[in-house]
């Protein structure tokens, strides 16, 4: 039984703080031996009222249950209820699809997949940007239970064989080429032995598992084109399909996500239906797709990256929402474009694509009027950046989103009614039927309430493996079930979450530990920057000084010694940047996220603190 004290504490506050009075009512049982598991605990059907939390584990309870359904048959479910309801756009290419069109399409390329030979449990490569036959591939690899392997569109010869080689992939999709990625030419560098193959009997010697080369957009020798692998599924292989169906389980690996590898050779995140099915339905539950009307979402994030694939497409199969995709690749002006010609009423980017979207020249141009919020994700969301976002381009309730690839990937997420300070100091609130600990990355031990540590995640949402990799699987998740994310945050009495920074981009200063991400949101605040990255580089006395890679706003001219000024009496001295470097760009993954450490060898190399090879 909860003590009556308890009950009574929540009409004290709401959930922008508690008062000292709440405080004092809270000690006497706080730390009550006999208190039950979960009153500890944080209910996120709705944002918690109650500072629940006394140490720095939380759990998000919740009144509704996982769900138990595989991919394919969450777009089934949806197609039964919205068949006629928008499922994709595709601007640039004219397509148009409804849910029952996308369905058939789905079953007509799954049966086409299996004519091929490929069975349960094979792996087909999905190479491209975003084309409506990324999303059509999505769902007939899950319907046939094949697993689709997301391969980074811009990966170059070497990365892409190393990708199809770790996983042994059977099949691969993608387009001729897109801009200046030549796809099948770069396969047939790879295979010299495709030019000679019958079309789906490839044997090379580079990728003894592939079979198929699948093109999406014109005949090439020794590979099939789309069509083909379309009329192949006859109504045998329907039939094959649908006895396949009662042979799957949610449990079944079904997509593989390569992380970035920015440290070693990348790793095949390997999640299953119900990784990826549940994050989906409690991401939608969490920024309203269950109650909004119909949601028509604006989507320029690679469908490569999980924040596109399971935040847009695994959401549209789960919620009904529609998807809108401005660009085959990232274009901020045609972004605007399809928000206003769409009637889009959410918006999905990283910060930097937000930041180029505030920046265009004719934003005020553009009827914004219809999008009334969105998420922000991919990597760290600078609080200046949330704020300009809710007052330059009027979106009330944008939403900060974290995670990781190998959690399926959100773990926290703001509310959409959330407070400002919220929305911009935090990356939100514990996600429903998750588990998350800050520990001392030493020894293991939980943090105190509101202390910097290691962020461990344990749930549905933590991926089965890295395909072939044991060793490096066993190094991430311990025996317990926690994954380590390698990120240093802290929690506060309501389930949400800091993050600081990654551990490994910590900057040791003369022995102060220096976060740059809270440089960085300093940095933002100052009216010349546009962009400001923080990395530690080389110093023989201090181990490490901090330096700043700062992008002006347009027309800006400005000095070093005119943001060190700025930054005097503001910060604490050991943070204030030694070195500060005025950049153009950052070295970028696909996704959007800063390479640091390329960052740091590019500004080393800039202030002469590192020979050339």
């Amino acid at each position: 039984m909860i003590p009556k004290i308890a009950l009574c504490s929540q009409t004290l506050r709401s959930n922008s703080g508690f008062s000292r009075s709440f405080k004092l009512l809270q000690r006497p049982w706080t730390h009550h031996p006999a208190l039950p598991a979960a009153s500890r605990g944080i209910h996120v059907d709705s944002p918690p009222i109650i500072p629940s939390l006394i140490t720095s584990y939380a759990h998000g309870t919740t009144t509704t249950s996982l769900l138990h359904s595989t991919v394919g048959d969450s777009l089934l479910r949806t197609v039964e209820r919205f068949p006629d309801r928008e499922a994709v756009v595709f601007l640039q290419d004219g397509v148009r699809k409804t849910f029952a069109q996308l369905q058939k399409d789905v079953d007509q390329a799954a049966a086409g997949l299996l004519a091929l030979g490929l069975q349960k449990g094979d792996r087909l490569g999905m190479w491209g940007p975003n084309t409506y036959e990324w999303i059509l591939f999505q769902f007939a690899t899950a319907r046939a239970g094949i697993v689709m392997v997301s391969v980074n569109p811009a990966y170059q010869l070497q990365e892409v064989e190393f990708a199809l080689r770790k996983v042994g992939c059977k099949a691969i999709v993608c387009p001729t080429e897109f801009r200046t990625q030549k796809y099948c030419d770069m396969l047939r560098q790879i295979c010299p032995e495709i030019e000679t193959s019958t079309p789906g009997d490839i044997r090379s010697a580079r990728l003894p598992d592939l079979r198929s080369v699948i093109v999406v957009d014109s005949r090439q020798p020794g590979m099939l084109l789309l069509e083909d692998v379309m009329q192949a599924g006859s109504s045998q292989y329907m039939q094959q399909l649908q006895d396949l169906q009662r042979k799957l389980s949610f449990d079944d690996p079904i997509n593989i996500q390569f992380t970035s590898g920015t440290t070693g050779a990348p790793k095949g995140a390997t999640l299953s239906h119900h990784n990826i099915v549940n994050n989906a339905y409690t991401v939608g539950k969490r920024v309203g797709y269950t109650w909004r009307p119909h949601t028509r979402i604006c989507l320029p994030v690679p469908l490569y990256h999980c924040f596109g694939s399971v935040g847009g497409g695994l959401c549209m199969a789960v919620h009904g929402v529609s998807l809108v995709f401005p660009s085959t690749g990232y274009d901020g002006k045609a972004n605007l474009a399809a928000m206003e010609s769409e009637r889009c009423t959410f918006i999905y980017g990283t910060p930097t694509m937000y930041v180029d979207m505030i920046c265009q020249p004719e934003l005020a141009k553009y009827d914004l009027s219809s999008t009334e919020a969105g998420i922000m994700a991919g990597s760290p969301c600078p609080r200046e950046l949330v704020k300009k976002v809710f007052s330059v381009m009027n979106i009330k309730e944008i939403t900060i989103g974290y995670g990781t690839t190998e959690n399926s990937p959100v773990t926290f997420c703001a509310f959409p009614t959330d407070n400002m300070e919220r929305k911009s100091e935090t990356v939100g609130c514990i996600l429903d039927h998750l588990e998350a600990k800050v520990v001392n990355p030493t020894t293991g031990q939980v943090m105190p309430l509101g202390e910097t540590g290691e962020l461990m995640i344990r749930g549905y949402c933590v991926m089965l493996e890295y395909w072939g990799d044991q060793a490096k699987t066993d190094e991430c998740i311990s025996k317990d079930g926690w994954y380590k994310t390698g990120d240093i945050g802290s929690l506060d009495a309501f389930g949400y979450c800091k993050i600081e920074g990654r551990i490994k981009d910590l900057i040791i200063r003369g022995g102060e530990n220096v976060y740059p991400a809270e440089i960085e949101q300093f940095l933002h605040t100052h009216p010349k920057v546009k962009e400001a990255q923080v990395v530690g580089v080389e110093d023989l006395r201090l181990g490490e000084e901090v330096c700043a890679c700062i992008k002006l706003a347009d027309g800006e001219d400005c000095t070093a010694e005119e943001i060190k000024a700025y930054c005097k009496g503001q910060i604490a001295y050991f943070k204030i940047p030694h070195y500060v470097l005025f950049v153009t760009s950052y070295p970028l993954t696909i996704t959007g996220k800063i390479q640091k450490h390329l960052l740091r060898e590019e500004a080393e190399q800039q202030l002469g603190l590192k020979k050339d090879n």
